[in-house]
């Protein structure tokens, strides 16, 4: 076992002002979403998604990728912007047990109605405060973070689709 590596005075001060800020901007953007068009974050970023994606549809599979969702919070996201009419399911023709997730024309009209004010949001808590050399620093900053975590979130994520794919629900220890 290592020896624990503590932080320095300098860096307890960085990680507690990057982790309210992270927190604090995420609960602006978060409510300024919902209060404007009544959607979560989540919901939005599954339809940026897909109107971004070719013939604004993608797989369940890559959806989820992209989103850095497991595939049943995925699911459950989709199932309500499918309540919403703004996204439809089509089953894949050449893989049974896939679905393609599709941007409806109502689902685009709300992104185009919610992405004025998300935007606004964004550029108003996160670039104004920031110089323009600050904006290319943190974009580096979030990039190496990324780096840093995306084989371990991916590997954790693997095991959590394989916990639900073996009827475990997550956190609970599997019945039998």
């Amino acid at each position: 076992m290592s020896e624990t590596r503590w932080l320095s005075d300098d860096e307890q001060r960085v990680w507690r002002e990057f982790n309210a800020a992270t927190r604090m901007l995420s609960a602006h953007l978060e409510g300024q979403l919902q209060h404007d068009s009544g959607m979560p974050h989540t919901y939005y970023e599954v339809l940026v998604a897909l109107s971004e994606a070719p013939g604004r549809r993608l797989r369940m599979s890559e959806l989820a990728d992209a989103r850095q969702a497991s595939r049943s919070r995925l699911s459950h996201a989709v199932a309500r912007l499918e309540a919403n009419g703004w996204v439809r399911r089509e089953a894949c023709p050449t893989d049974k047990r896939g679905a393609w997730a599709v941007l409806t024309k109502e689902g685009f009209a709300a992104l185009e109605a919610a992405a004025p004010g998300h935007v606004e949001a964004v550029r108003e808590s996160l670039f104004d405060p920031l110089t323009p050399e600050q904006v290319t620093a943190l974009g580096e900053i979030s990039a190496a973070i990324r780096r840093r975590l995306s084989p371990k979130c991916a590997a954790a994520a693997a095991a959590e689709e394989a916990r639900e794919y073996s009827g475990e629900v997550v956190g609970l220890p599997k019945s039998g």
